[in-house]
């Protein structure tokens, strides 16, 4: 592509996504589809609500946010993070010659609209009116319509949740035609895929706030060992599935979080954990830790901890944070490991004193 042409893509590109047309401008695709309606949260990407737009949509079921936002899952991995943007099915050639050439014909005839802005219009509106592929792919005659019912068109949709804005509107690619049950053209690298949806239904995961069992529970002695324990009937595994279901593209991933440690910060350095490093590992049973029973004040506990001083007339905060294990499987056998997540609860624990008696 030559320079003159690659620049005119680019002023199409931008022309597009601030004019509000197909490719996933911030306004539309930060509103959540079905916000409020429970676990089965949608959210959609590249339309307003109307439901002609549905065919962008990603919908989000087991253990997500209800509002379309970010969950409380934060990734070991810090240069890990869900795709910021992708291409997925967004119109039949109908629909979309009805909303293309509305909003091209509308922002061509804005008043000032020229120069290098309204040639690459022009030169979009020639590209699936004509045919004239203008961008070094074949164009779409009459938007293709005569193909109406056999594919879609595939657009550039935003992920609302992040917070990059270059990164969150560069799939700025025009909307390119894709025949039912094929899969789109390999050089659409950012087209969705089951992988790209287990790390967005990873991002929008909501893991239970568990909250650690402590004996003595809330308030302790200084020196007197605080036993730490998870039950497995309230720490399992948690799942979080994305999908898109349209004629002719069908794909899923679920992803998995299964805990596999706990640490514990006491919120004060004048403390001890047991074991050492603070990190209590899950038990066989699926548990973490051990109960406290009579008969074992004398026993140092496998979880836990030992507080050095008083707390005063505050509290400490303990800091309990579960390490979760995190894979996915997909549509087609596809599947793997995702970073490790992890999310953290605090406690006030208020640390006493033992007072001696004298007689």
């Amino acid at each position: 592509m030559n320079g003159s042409r690659r620049a005119l893509l680019s002023a199409a590109a931008l022309t597009l996504t601030l004019g509000s047309l197909v490719l996933a401008p911030s306004a539309y695709a930060a509103k959540p589809v079905g916000s409020g309606k429970g676990a089965n949260a949608e959210q959609q990407g590249g339309g307003d609500e109307t439901g002609i737009y549905a065919a962008a949509r990603i919908q989000y079921s087991g253990s997500v946010t209800k509002d379309g936002s970010t969950g409380n899952v934060a990734s070991t991995d810090v240069n890990w993070s869900p795709p910021p943007c992708w291409y997925a099915p967004y119109l039949g050639a109908k629909d979309f010659k009805k909303k293309m050439s509305e909003d091209l014909d509308r922002q061509l005839n804005t008043p000032g609209m020229g120069g290098t802005a309204g040639s690459a219009l022009g030169q979009t509106k020639r590209h699936y009116e004509d045919g004239f592929g203008w961008d070094g792919s074949p164009g779409y005659k009459d938007y293709n319509v005569e193909n109406d019912g056999e594919g879609m068109f595939w657009a550039g949709v935003e992920n609302p949740n992040e917070p990059d804005y270059l990164k969150r509107t560069s799939c700025t690619d025009l909307p390119f035609w894709v025949e039912n049950g094929e899969p789109p053209p390999a050089r659409y690298e950012e087209a969705i895929k089951p992988e790209m949806l287990a790390a967005l239904a990873y991002q929008h995961m909501e893991l239970p706030d568990t909250k650690v069992t402590l004996a003595p529970e809330a308030e302790t002695k200084v020196n007197l060992p605080t036993w730490a324990w998870l039950d497995k009937a309230v720490f399992d595994e948690v799942q979080a599935t994305a999908a898109i279901n349209v004629p002719g593209f069908n794909i899923q991933a679920t992803t998995t979080a299964k805990p596999v440690a706990l640490k514990l910060q006491p919120g004060t350095e004048d403390a001890e954990t047991y074991p050492a490093s603070g990190e209590c590992v899950i038990n066989n049973d699926g548990s973490i830790g051990e109960p406290y029973a009579k008969g074992k004040a004398d026993r140092t506990p496998p979880c836990g901890l030992r507080y050095l001083r008083s707390s005063g007339n505050g509290t400490f905060k303990l800091q309990a944070t579960i390490t979760w294990d995190i894979a996915w499987t997909g549509t087609g056998g596809t599947g793997g490991d995702l970073p490790d997540g992890t999310f953290g609860s605090e406690q006030a624990v208020t640390v006493q004193e033992i007072q001696a008696v004298n007689r």
